[in-house]
């Protein structure tokens, strides 16, 4: 039987790997580093994190991007259960160890006896001897592969900037102005309530601190860079700085649920907040700052933050460029390109956001060229679920322009907004009594979320029993 093909082994490369070869199917595995690297990885290992080692919320009841993950759970997805047991302290989100979670997937992949992992750079299009193949290359596409798929789609690229958010010694951060405390006292399971450091701003030091980044001295784009545009859900400070005075303060900085213990009656104007960022809790990143400022400028500034005055960095902000298809148009609802149905695309590529997003669509990808293997017609989940919304956003959801603009379809995390709506909303709560304001949206997301768990468990078991057959 000739192998299924998979060009990338990021997070939606490996886990489309783990699902075809535990479906019983050999999978070859071309991964080009650590021949050929990118400018945003730094080691060789499977499904390294380059960005944040987040994975966001886990709250399955009122979190789309939670949800999404009880699904990829319940699938046997082989990045859940590698971020659940290299999970650290984040409040609700579920953050990993991104190096001892790199290690274990590249172990589950390189053990298992049906995946063979090639070396290797795929330069151009697959032979046609390749009868299945799963492009996964991620946002960080090589030059060569990138333009072998534009000129087998004759669509141009969409490209934009993913940007690197600086990790601090922890040693190094003044707990004497800082604090420990998640926002509202959130707690995941093996958090505490407290597992942020806190950084408090005055007005005059955040105003400072906004002067600071609109003059500083950013990293140059080249002349073909200059119209790129930014994913919206990882904007560079700088860039959110330029948007008005008050928009890192809206964001990131902002305030809210935070108390400080040094001078509790003193209400912070603004808060930076940093997320453990490895097991043993030696580092942490700085959340929500991204940055394209060049390194002595980030030193400079960043050491203006009160408990950052003498905080040395394990690694500086960075960015790097990211491309991906206009799916809706050039894929089909199983992820495969319409003029030439043997190549399937899974991951960022496609025009998700996330971590999550990405291994998500991975997921499905795999689940797709398994059952073709089966000589079964792939079926989509439900467009109830998570993973259904943001297939249905990445294969058909987008609306195009109706004018003859630009292209208007632009990458997505999974949110509510992507969710079919309620046949019936809502609008009491379990005494009789009338839902209203957050209560009511609460509600709501509870009701999507249970509907979505219970369709994905239908579409599973669907799944098993014609399996059987």
């Amino acid at each position: 039987m000739h192998p299924v093909h998979i060009i990338g082994g990021g997070l939606a490369g490996s886990e489309a790997a783990w699902q075809i070869a535990n479906h019983g199917f050999p999978v070859v595995l071309h991964e080009m580093r650590p021949h050929n690297s990118t400018a945003a990885h730094r080691t060789a290992g499977l499904a390294e994190l380059v960005c944040s080692n987040s994975f966001r919320s886990d709250d399955r009841e009122t979190s789309a991007i939670g949800l999404l993950h009880e699904e990829m759970r319940r699938l046997g997805s082989l990045i859940m259960r590698t971020a659940d047991a290299h999970q650290v302290p984040a409040g609700g989100a579920l953050a990993v160890d991104r190096d001892g979670f790199s290690a274990a997937v590249t172990g589950a992949i390189a053990e298992h006896p049906l995946i063979e992992i090639r070396r290797e750079e795929v330069t151009g299009l697959p032979p046609p001897d390749w009868d299945s193949v799963i492009v996964a290359t991620g946002p960080l596409t090589s030059p060569a592969l990138a333009e072998a798929i534009l000129a087998a789609t004759g669509e141009s690229a969409l490209a934009f900037f993913d940007a690197i958010a600086p990790i601090v010694h922890r040693d190094t951060i003044d707990m004497s102005v800082a604090w420990l405390q998640s926002r509202y006292d959130k707690s995941a399971a093996i958090g505490s309530g407290a597992d942020y450091v806190n950084c408090p701003l005055d007005r005059a030091g955040y105003e400072a601190f906004v002067d600071a980044l609109r003059a500083a001295e950013t990293v140059a784009f080249r002349e073909w860079e200059a119209t790129t545009p930014y994913f919206d859900g990882c904007l560079p400070i700088e860039v959110m700085a330029e948007r008005g005075r008050d928009t890192l303060r809206y964001g990131p900085m902002k305030p809210v649920g935070l108390t400080n213990p040094h001078k509790p009656a003193e209400k912070p104007y603004a808060v930076v907040q940093l997320r453990q960022d490895n097991r043993l809790g030696t580092l942490f990143n700085m959340v929500g700052f991204q940055t394209k400022l060049k390194h002595g400028e980030q030193i400079r500034i960043l050491r203006t933050i009160p408990g950052l005055e003498a905080a040395e960095f394990a690694r500086l902000g960075g960015l790097h460029r990211n491309t991906f298809l206009n799916s809706p148009k050039l894929l089909d609802a199983t992820l495969r390109l319409r003029t030439e149905p043997r190549l399937r695309f899974a991951g960022q590529i496609t025009g998700c956001e996330g971590y999550v997003e990405s291994a998500a669509i991975g997921l499905l990808a795999g689940r797709f060229a398994a059952a073709e293997r089966r000589r079964i017609a792939p079926e989509a989940p439900p467009p109830t679920t998570a993973l259904g919304a943001l297939l249905g956003h990445i294969t058909g959801g987008h609306v195009e322009t109706i004018d003859a603009g630009p292209r208007s379809f632009q990458p997505m995390n999974i949110n509510f907004g992507l969710f079919p709506p309620l046949a019936h909303s809502p609008s009491r709560g379990a005494n009789g009594e009338r839902l209203r304001g957050t209560a009511k949206t609460l509600a709501k997301k509870r009701a999507l979320t249970s509907r979505a768990l219970a369709d994905i468990d239908r579409w599973i078991a669907g799944g098993a029993a014609v399996a059987a057959e």
